[in-house]
């Protein structure tokens, strides 16, 4: 069973009837080399995979960060269209604080608006709060991207506040972000309501 302190050294599988988010590898770039190169993915983004040596380098530090223990980043793929859609992170992930990240989230398009995304932000809740001890997981995004925004809130996170100037953009923008979260005593109900379908 994983935890927080041995979750890196988890090959882990997570699936319900309509996602299937695997450990990211490194065999993993021809399946999204399918998918990255679409620029409306990151017109918000802090990446801008645009190019195959821009997204062999995001693969590369995001199995570097999970190989030193800093994010583990998953493969996502969408059982209905059986086709690979993106990928999400957790990050920022504080074991002795019981804390974590979900984010660095992205899907083509094509997937965007079909509930894919609420599939996937399911399982790595489940994750995080039943199994991983996590009493906090957070979320957040650039405070000009409402598609963002909205998504989150409909999560049932709940909005914290605003960090202004907070990070650089691949463009050099410099971003303000939103902070959102939800936390362990929230999550039974989050549960219940936002995520029903899926606790049938």
């Amino acid at each position: 069973m994983p935890n927080l302190e041995n979750l890196f050294d988890q090959e882990i599988v997570l699936e319900n009837e309509r996602v299937r988010l695997t450990a990211l590898q490194e065999n993993d770039f021809t399946r999204l080399e399918k998918i990255a190169y679409e620029e409306r993915i990151w017109k918000w983004g802090l990446s801008d995979l645009i190019t195959p040596d821009l997204l062999l380098a995001y693969i590369n530090t995001a199995l570097q960060e999970r190989k030193i223990g800093q994010s583990y980043p998953f493969l996502i793929y969408d059982k209905e269209s059986r086709a690979f859609a993106g990928s999400p992170r957790y990050g920022a992930i504080s074991a002795s604080n019981k804390r974590l990240e979900i984010g660095w989230t992205w899907l083509h398009p094509d997937f965007q608006g079909t509930g894919l995304n609420t599939a996937c932000k399911f399982e790595l809740l489940r994750l995080a709060f039943e199994d991983l001890g996590t009493n906090r997981v957070e979320f957040k995004t650039d405070a000009l991207n409402w598609q963002s925004r909205k998504a989150i809130r409909k999560l049932g996170a709940t909005e914290e506040g605003l960090f202004r100037k907070h990070l650089i953009t691949s463009n050099g923008r410099i971003r303000d972000s939103v902070f959102y979260s939800i936390i362990v005593d929230e999550w039974p109900m989050i549960k219940k309501t936002v995520f029903k379908d899926y606790c049938l």
